[in-house]
């Protein structure tokens, strides 16, 4: 059973930092690109950041560029999301995903359950 299990989520203030982790399980999704997703309240979910399988390429959504920063220990499958200068609208349920290559071409295949990331003003 494929399983991407996420944490670290949880409610700051604005201009705090939060760090969500993704272990991945089931499966060796060590070499697998990964991503992460978010959806706010009433919104679609949209693409926040994703990273290839060796982490030498990684791709932010404009909202984050700066803030964020994906990042991932293949020897332990882990993905991780640094996440400073939250603002507000950073507020969603946020999603750790695998593609099935390693190359990120704008695909998740694979889910998480969602971790909740609420910023406070």
């Amino acid at each position: 059973q494929v399983q991407l299990v996420e944490s670290g989520g949880g409610m700051v203030q604005a201009g705090g930092s939060l760090r969500l982790s993704c272990a991945a399980s089931g499966r060796t999704f060590s070499m697998a690109a990964k991503a992460w997703f978010r959806q706010a309240p009433g919104k679609e979910r949209e693409f926040v950041a994703a990273i290839n399988w060796s982490g030498s390429t990684t791709y932010y959504e404009e909202p984050v560029k700066g803030r964020f920063t994906i990042s991932r220990d293949n020897d332990k499958n882990t993905v991780s999301l640094q996440m400073n200068s939250l603002k507000p609208e950073d507020t969603a349920v946020y999603y750790c995903t695998a593609a099935s290559g390693t190359t990120w071409y704008g695909r998740a295949d694979y889910w998480g359950q969602g971790t909740q990331v609420t910023v406070s003003s």
